[in-house]
């Protein structure tokens, strides 16, 4: 445990030296493939760290205490990188996920959204991307982050660059860049601590229980949310929670929690008042002095005390283009060559944007900006030890830590979304009792001709009231789906586990509700009472029905844009389901070529379930319809049908009922691998 220990500490604080980097002629002339799998040997990280000489301590240290040398001083170059627009025939992707092919379309011209952007970022600094609406701002920023499809952002090596290292991985991208969106993905009903606590447990598997509560107690108090760290998120669906400059420091807390090289972050001022836009700024720039890290944002609109008190350097874009690199100070110089005054109503920015197109055309024409990140690029060496540190050797925990964690989470989130639970209950009561009352004493005393005829018609209703009754879910999964993007894009978790979670936390709680369910309705509606365990088995068939309408639903939400969509998904598929179920039409007359309908509807193997507990087994033989008299006058009256009669008319097997069970099992577990294969397919390609 001990050697270890030092292997995770060397991979996690290992920090090159600055006391003797390479001459740049030897950085030009190093392999690099070579380049690329030292960087994911851990040998040679730890005989890189051991030979590397100490940096003396920084005093820009983190206040918080951590018994760890000085975090690395890191240098983010971007050099020529393009993107295309996208081919407007045949592709149905985003605009900016077509960036990471290798190559812009010959003849995309001006349309192209990145042309040869190149800029340089340091550690302990801020640089704020900036432009007008459509400059591509967002698209830099999720091309860096490693947000799109392919596995490369470029074939041309260099493109992007930490310490002079080209990294063209968009998962190797991913682990050296937190990504804050400009929208908060959070779950709302969990507090702080436990959100920033549950992105620790899984970036920080190396780390104790104990370890990990010190380091986000540390976190909290660094970012001013130690006050707030009890209460909930919230912001989702107007849920009550801490303010929103306190829930922007909660998403940069779960971004920075295991100290990522780089910090991207998408219009973080967004929607905030002053105030809170200021203090998020202030916020930012304090991180990145005391963790070094490289910190690039997006800002819209920035007030002069935002870029001449917290931003250490601009990149203004226009159409894709830069217009200028540098400080506030050079930018002003630039207008003023151009014969540009600053009116006293404007900040330099606003001006500059105004007059983007001249800005860009001198910044093209000046070829000196090129030799500066040359320099830069080449000033500092690294041996891909920040690849390393990000997540503790790489990986994922074990399956059952992944879901024991994810249950107790969702668990909370169910436990606290108390209208849910109790809509759904309160759903199973009153519609047990009122159907129970509806079809009260089903036939009457005397068994009439009528009671199969109202016990079918009360099977079939009572399945298209349970498979309607779970849509209440559905905006709940689909907030929920963008939370789980998020942290599945970065490695935190398998998908998998996640689905297994999610079955595991509401199988108890739907048989509670088919119970509530249940209880009312088989009693009053006088169905079948001997024996015992009928009633066992209905509640059975009932939990069975409720499991498969819950795994159709998480389907739906993970295939589903938006709430409308999904609602009028599963509107249709119930439909066609009940369409092709037996009921309206026996399976003889449905036409050849809708056949298959029949054996993939979910209301068939149910409706027959219920048939079979109703009038199979000891009822078999028994008399289910009199005519002329009841039963309870011998040799009075004519028995019409048994129960083995209403099963042979219904085409039912009795001995296909077990077999029926296994199927609705199969469309819980089918519809649950659906929508894991559905969700692995959205966060390959997710831009949270």
């Amino acid at each position: 445990m001990e050697d270890e220990g030092g292997e995770l500490y060397l991979l996690r604080h290992f920090a090159p030296s600055s006391s003797s980097p390479s001459p740049p002629h030897q950085l030009r002339a190093m392999d690099h493939r070579q380049d690329l799998s030292s960087e994911l040997d851990p040998a040679a990280l730890l005989t890189s760290a051991s030979t590397s000489s100490s940096s003396p301590p920084d005093s820009a240290s983190p206040s918080f205490s951590f018994s760890h040398p000085s975090p690395a001083r890191y240098t983010l170059a971007v050099t020529d990188l393009s993107c295309p627009a996208p081919r407007r025939r045949g592709s149905v992707l985003p605009p900016f996920l077509s960036c990471l092919f290798s190559a812009p379309d010959a003849g995309a011209g001006d349309q192209a959204l990145l042309k040869s952007v190149s800029f340089t970022a340091t550690s302990s600094n801020i640089l704020a991307v900036v432009g007008p609406s459509g400059a591509g701002k967002s698209t830099l920023l999720r091309i860096l982050s490693g947000r799109g499809t392919g596995t490369e952002i470029s074939t041309k090596p260099g493109t992007v660059s930490l310490n002079g290292h080209a990294v063209t991985s968009r998962a190797h991208l991913r682990r050296l860049c937190g990504f804050v969106t400009q929208d908060d993905n959070l779950l709302p009903l969990l507090t702080v601590r436990e959100t920033i606590l549950f992105a620790a447990r899984f970036r920080l598997r190396a780390f104790t229980a104990g370890e990990r509560l010190d380091r986000v107690d540390a976190l909290m108090q660094e970012l001013g949310l130690s006050d707030v760290a009890d209460s909930y998120v919230g912001g989702a669906s107007g849920s009550r929670g801490v303010s929103g400059g306190e829930r922007k420091r909660v998403s940069v807390a779960v971004e920075v929690v295991h100290d990522p090289p780089v910090l991207l972050l998408d219009e973080p001022t967004s929607g905030l008042d002053s105030r809170s836009a200021t203090d998020v700024l202030s916020l930012l720039r304090e991180v990145s002095r005391a963790r070094r890290q490289v910190v690039v944002l997006s800002i819209h609109q920035p007030s002069y005390r935002m870029l001449a008190g917290y931003v250490s350097s601009l990149l203004l874009l226009s159409r894709g283009a830069v217009a200028h690199a540098g400080d506030l100070a050079s930018l002003e110089d630039a207008l003023a060559r151009l014969g540009h005054k600053i009116p006293p109503q404007l900040n330099p920015l606003e001006l500059a944007i105004e007059v983007t197109a001249d800005l860009a055309a001198a910044y093209t024409n000046d070829a000196h900006h090129h030799d500066a990140d040359d320099d830069e690029m080449t000033r500092l060496v690294i041996s891909n030890a920040a690849g390393r540190r990000l997540d503790d050797g790489g990986g994922y925990c074990s399956r059952l830590t992944e879901i024991s964690a994810l249950t107790v989470r969702c668990w909370r989130t169910m436990h606290r979304t108390r209208e849910l639970f109790a809509a759904r209950a309160a759903q199973a009561v009153v519609g047990g009792l009122g159907l129970g009352s509806v079809y009260f004493h089903l036939g009457g005393p005397d068994k009439s001709p009528d009671g199969v005829a109202l016990r079918l018609g009360l099977f079939a209703f009572t399945l298209s009231f349970l498979l309607s009754s779970t849509v209440e879910a559905l905006p709940i999964l689909l907030h929920e789906r963008r939370v789980l993007m998020r942290e599945a894009s970065r490695g935190a978790y398998r998908l998998s586990s996640y689905v297994a979670a999610n079955a595991l936390v509401f199988a108890p709680c739907l048989l509670a509700v088919s119970v509530l369910f249940a209880a009312p309705l088989y009693w009053l509606a006088g169905l079948r009472a001997d024996p015992l365990a009928a009633f066992a088995f209905f509640v059975l068939a009932v939990w069975l029905i409720v499991l498969m309408a819950s795994s159709l639903v998480l389907f739906l939400s993970a295939v589903s844009p938006d709430f409308v969509l999904g609602n009028a998904l599963i509107c249709v598929f119930l439909g066609v389901f009940f369409l092709f179920s037996g009921y309206f039409i026996p399976k003889e007359s449905i036409p050849r070529y809708w056949g298959f309908m029949y054996y993939v509807s979910m209301y068939r193997y149910p409706l027959d379930l219920l048939l079979i507990n109703e009038y199979g087994g000891s009822a078999r033989d028994k008399c289910v319809a009199w005519v002329g008299g009841n039963t309870s006058h011998a040799g009075v009256g004519v028995c019409l049908r048994t129960g083995a009669d209403v099963l042979r008319d219904r085409g039912i097997d009795e001995g296909m009922k077990w077999v029926n069970v296994g199927v609705m099992l199969g469309f819980f577990l089918l519809y649950r691998v659906m929508c894991w294969a559905v969700l692995v397919r959205r966060a390959s390609k997710t831009t949270l």
